[in-house]
């Protein structure tokens, strides 16, 4: 597949598992897409909005690999697609490629991800250590690293992540090394085409690769680069598949995204939100619960549902406006099993 050389005069995309804020990025630059998730992946609140953006939301169970390479290779040839992308992780991704790549329309064959899939067994790192997270984007096999973005934590002895920033507070030669570390691996696998989302392990003797996916950063780690750097990151993705090559802009200030830190239990009345959401500093908000929804505790994936992003001058500025805008939402959880 020739990822700069449309059939049509306007590109279709078959893109499995999106967000929202990618599809509309895409439709705005003219793109026609298509949307394939696992609803019983797709959040509620958020699958209408996935639907809204996109040509067709296309619900198929994941779980079944042939229903899955069906429905791509059915949607695919019916529409006319010139490239199906997987943004995600999990098992759907193997399924996904390999049928895009027979039917020619993946950038990058299936062995690809074997191997980035592969070195994950390999990237072990003691939960102490700090991480940061290196966003890039491949076109025609040159990697182009975008930011690096620093994992905030509850400290000892759990450090469970509660939120990220970016730029990471990284010296110029320990970028450099991480940099190349990072495009070693992406380099090693063979890929040509897409963004990448690695952690590293910052270690004494040097920089880990706990994991290397070929998938945008999730928890809005690309507002975090668009606000800090002013370079939107999913726009990017849509203009490499064009030939376009991105050029990043260094950083003119900080910005932190924060999960709500709430306790496990049933939600009974919450306020703060409106409040939250309209402070000058704050760039996003969401808390997508409702009176008696059940809520996830801090270290489970799914508590970073609800959270709020910020802008800083520093990371001192970032990690206080986080505090404050935390200690603004009051919610009444009672505690108890799901």
């Amino acid at each position: 597949m020739c990822a700069h050389s449309p059939r049509s005069s306007q590109f279709r995309l078959l893109l499995v598992m999106p967000s929202h804020q990618l599809v509309r990025r895409g439709t705005e630059q003219g793109f026609r897409i298509w949307s394939v998730w696992d609803p019983s992946q797709l959040e509620a609140d958020l699958a209408p909005r996935v639907e809204d953006v996109s040509e067709e939301l296309l619900l198929t169970d994941f779980t079944d690999e042939a229903a899955l390479r069906e429905t791509i290779a059915r949607t695919a040839r019916h529409h006319g697609i010139d490239a199906v992308l997987h943004c995600g992780h999990g098992s759907s991704l193997l399924p996904v490629v390999k049928e895009a790549w027979q039917l020619g329309l993946s950038p990058n064959p299936p062995a690809v991800y074997e191997r980035l899939q592969a070195g994950e067994s390999e990237g072990w790192a003691p939960p102490e250590a700090p991480r940061v997270s290196v966003e890039t984007l491949t076109v025609n096999g040159t990697h182009y690293v975008v930011g690096m973005t620093a994992e905030r934590t509850t400290g000892p002895p759990h450090f469970l992540v509660t939120g990220y920033l970016h730029p990471a507070p990284l010296t110029d030669d320990q970028q450099k090394i991480i940099a190349a570390a990072v495009e070693e691996r992406l380099t090693a696998s063979g890929y040509r085409f897409g963004p990448a989302h690695t952690q590293v392990a910052l270690l004494p003797y040097g920089p880990r690769i706990v994991s290397c996916r070929a998938h945008l950063g999730a928890d809005r780690i690309p507002l975090l680069v668009e606000i800090a750097r002013g370079f939107d990151l999913e726009a990017a993705v849509f203009a490499g598949l064009l030939g376009g090559r991105p050029v990043v802009p260094k950083a003119s200030q900080y910005a932190e995204v924060g999960f709500f830190l709430l306790p496990e239990g049933r939600l009974e009345t919450y306020t703060g939100m409106e409040d939250i959401a309209v402070t000058p500093w704050v760039r996003g908000a969401r808390f997508p619960y409702i009176v008696g929804d059940w809520i996830a505790s801090v270290g489970d994936p799914r508590a970073r549902r609800a959270y709020l992003v910020v802008e800083g001058s520093t990371p001192e500025v970032t990690r206080e406006r986080v505090a404050r805008a935390r200690q603004d939402l009051v919610a009444d959880i009672r505690p108890t099993a799901r």
